[in-house]
C-alpha cells in the first residue's frame, strides 16, 4: 500500500501528496509509537510500517518518504533468524535514522560488527560527543541520555564513524560520511532523553528537508474535503459517545456532511452518572453543537449479556457485538444510511493489532476496532484513525468545539463493564456511578480535573472487613486512578496531594452505600495499562 494513495478502513483516501512523510519502520520497540509521536509534535506526517512489509513500491513511488526512522527491538541482530532491514531502503538514498536495534541492523548488514555486552545499559547514561555530527552538534559536550539495550556494536564498516560514546558504550552515535544514515544507540524519542526531541527534529527537518505543514489548520480541510469525496449524497450514520473522539468525529462530519449524518447515542447502561442527560445537553440546539441525534436505551440488553461475565477480552467483544447488533436495528431505521462513523483513533488501532510477524501483542481489544459482519451492509468511515490523542483535541480546538469538550477525559468504549475487574454483576453499576461521580467532582473543585489526563474510579469486586457505626461491616473496595500523558502510549501516575485523597475517600465511604475501602493505583503504563482491564 503506498503511502500516496493509501486507503483505510473506512474507504477515505489517506492521500499524502500534501505533507512530507517520515516513514517509521517497526521492529517490535514498546517505543516505536512514541517515535511517531515524537516527530509529529514537529508537525511532520509519519507511518509506521512493519519491518518485513513490502517497502520497494513505498520509497520507489511517485512521492516516497522524506527520511526513514529503524526503530529499537527486542530481537538480537547476532541471532540467525535476526530481523534485517529492507534491501530496499539501504539503496534507496533517502536518509535513515538507526535507533538502538535499527543502529545495529543497519551496521551489521553493511559489514560492521555487533556483540552481546557483558555491561547491559538500561537507564540514564552520559553521551560524550566525540565528532561532528548534525543531529548532536551544540547539545553540550555531555548530555543526558536514556539507553536500553542488551547488545552493543563494536566495530563499525568503513564509510560509517563514531560521533558519540557513553562510558560503557564506545559507540552510542555514529553517521555515515555521505550523510545518509545516522546511528543511535540510545532512545532519542523518550522524554528522559535530554535534548530527544531536537534531536529528531534536526533529522525531519535539517537533514530530510521535511516542510512542518502536519497541523490542525491543514488537516480540517483534508479531512472534510476527503469526507465529501468518499460519502458523496449518501448518509452516514455515527456512534456519538459524548467523548472527546466521537465529539470531533461528529464536528469534522457535520462540517463537511451537514444533513447527511444522523447520530446515535446508545445507553448501555454502563456509562458515567447523567451521562445521558450531559449528551444531550451538549448536542441540543443551544449547545455546543446542534445535532439530529437518537438515544437508544439498550440498558437491559447490555446487562442480562454481560451477566457473570468474567474475561476482560470476552466483555469487551461482547459490547463490540452488542454494539453492532444496535447499530444493524438503527440504520435499518434511516433510510439512504450507508456509512458506519467512529472515532476510532490511532492508540485503539495500535493496542488492537496483534502483529503476524510476531512481534507485537494484543494489549487490549478496542469494541470499536476489527471491522464490521458482511450482513450489515455498510461500510466504516473512521476520519481520526490515524490521529494521537492530543491531535484530535487539536483537531476540536480548530473546529470551534469549546473545552468542555475538548478537556473531557476519555472513557472507554465498552464503558464500566471494564471498570469492575471480575465477574460483571449488574448491581455494582450504581456504587461504581456514585464513587466515580464523586472523584470527579472533587478533582474539578481542586483544581485538578484538567492537570491529570484520565481519573476514575475502579470497582473491585471484593469484600473488605471494616467499621461502620461500631458495627462490623463487610463491603466492597474501590481503586482510585489518575494519570497524567501525552500521548497515552505511555503514562505516570498522578502525584494527587494527600489531603485530596483523604477527602475523596472520606466522601466515597460515608456517602455510597456498599464500599468500605478506597486504595489508590500507583502503576505506571507501562507495564500497567491504564484501564485495568
Amino acid at each position: 500500500m503506498s503511502i500516496e494513495s493509501a486507503r483505510s478502513d473506512s474507504g477515505i483516501e489517506v492521500s499524502r501528496r500534501h505533507h512530507d512523510v517520515i516513514l517509521v519502520v517497526d521492529f517490535g520497540s514498546q517505543y516505536t509509537q512514541l517515535i511517531a509521536r515524537r516527530i509529529r509534535e514537529q508537525n511532520i506526517y509519519c507511518e509506521i510500517v512493519p519491518f518485513d512489509s513490502d517497502l520497494s513500491h513505498i520509497v520507489q513511488g511517485q512521492h516516497p518518504p522524506k527520511g526513514i526512522v529503524l526503530s529499537g527491538g527486542p530481537e538480537s541482530v547476532t541471532a540467525d533468524d535476526a530481523p534485517t532491514v529492507n534491501t530496499s531502503l539501504l539503496g534507496s538514498h533517502i536518509p535513515i535514522l538507526g535507533i538502538c536495534y535499527g543502529m545495529q541492523a543497519v551496521v551489521s548488514q553493511k559489514g560492521g560488527k555487533t556483540q552481546y555486552s557483558s555491561k547491559r545499559e538500561y537507564g540514564h547514561a552520559e553521551l560524550t560527543l566525540l565528532n561532528d555530527n548534525p543531529l548532536l552538534n551544540g547539545l553540550g559536550g555531555s548530555t543526558q541520555v536514556w539507553m536500553s539495550h542488551g547488545d552493543q556494536v563494536n566495530e563499525l564498516p568503513s564509510e560509517i564513524s563514531v560521533s558519540a560514546k557513553t562510558k560503557t558504550c564506545p559507540i552510542a552515535a555514529c553517521m555515515a560520511t555521505d550523510e545518509k544514515f545516522f546511528g543511535l544507540q540510545f532512545h532519542p524519542e523518550v522524554t528522559h532523553t535530554e535534548h530527544g526531541a531536537e534531536i529528531l527534529r534536526r533529522f525531519a527537518i535539517e537533514v530530510c528537508g521535511c516542510n512542518p505543514t502536519w497541523t490542525p489548520r491543514h488537516i480540517v480541510p483534508e479531512k472534510v474535503s476527503q469526507i465529501r469525496t468518499t460519502v458523496g449524497s449518501e448518509r452516514v450514520l455515527l456512534a456519538l459517545s459524548g467523548g472527546v473522539d466521537s465529539c470531533v468525529t461528529a464536528a469534522l462530519l457535520n462540517q463537511a456532511i451537514g444533513l447527511q449524518l444522523e447520530c446515535v447515542f446508545v445507553d448501555t447502561g454502563l456509562l458515567r452518572k447523567n451521562e445521558v442527560n450531559e449528551v444531550l445537553n451538549q448536542f441540543s440546539k443551544s449547545g455546543a453543537l446542534s445535532l439530529n441525534l437518537t438515544v437508544v436505551d439498550a440498558k437491559e440488553r447490555f446487562f442480562q449479556e454481560l451477566e457473570g461475565v468474567s474475561d476482560p477480552e470476552e466483555k469487551r467483544k461482547l459490547i463490540g457485538k452488542l454494539f453492532i447488533d444496535v447499530f444493524e436495528a438503527e440504520a435499518q431505521k434511516h433510510q439512504g444510511v450507508r456509512w458506519l462513523a467512529q472515532g476510532t483513533i490511532y492508540p485503539d488501532v495500535i493496542e488492537s493489532a496483534a502483529s503476524k510477524f510476531g512481534k507485537a501483542h494484543v494489549i487490549k481489544s478496542h469494541h470499536n476496532v476489527g471491522g464490521l459482519p458482511d450482513r450489515l451492509q455498510l461500510r466504516i468511515l473512521e476520519p481520526l484513525r490515524e490521529l494521537f490523542k492530543d491531535e484530535v483535541r487539536a483537531l476540536g480546538v480548530e473546529l470551534g468545539l469549546p473545552h468542555s469538550v475538548i478537556g473531557r477525559h476519555p472513557f472507554p468504549g465498552p464503558g464500566l463493564a471494564v471498570r469492575i475487574p471480575g465477574e460483571f454483576r449488574r448491581e455494582f453499576i450504581p456504587m461504581l456511578q456514585e464513587a466515580d461521580a464523586i472523584f470527579l467532582e472533587e478533582l474539578k473543585q481542586s483544581g485538578w480535573y484538567d492537570k491529570v489526563a484520565q481519573a476514575f474510579v475502579v470497582f473491585l469486586s471484593v469484600r473488605s472487613v471494616g467499621v461502620g457505626g461500631d458495627q462490623r461491616v463487610y463491603d466492597y473496595v474501590v481503586a482510585l486512578r489518575a494519570v497524567t500523558t501525552v500521548d497515552f502510549m505511555t503514562a505516570e501516575w498522578a502525584r494527587l496531594p494527600y489531603d485530596l485523597i483523604s477527602k475523596i475517600s472520606n466522601r466515597i465511604v460515608n456517602e455510597v452505600q456498599g464500599i468500605s475501602r478506597v486504595v489508590y493505583d500507583v502503576t505506571s503504563k507501562p507495564p500497567a495499562t491504564i484501564e485495568w482491564e
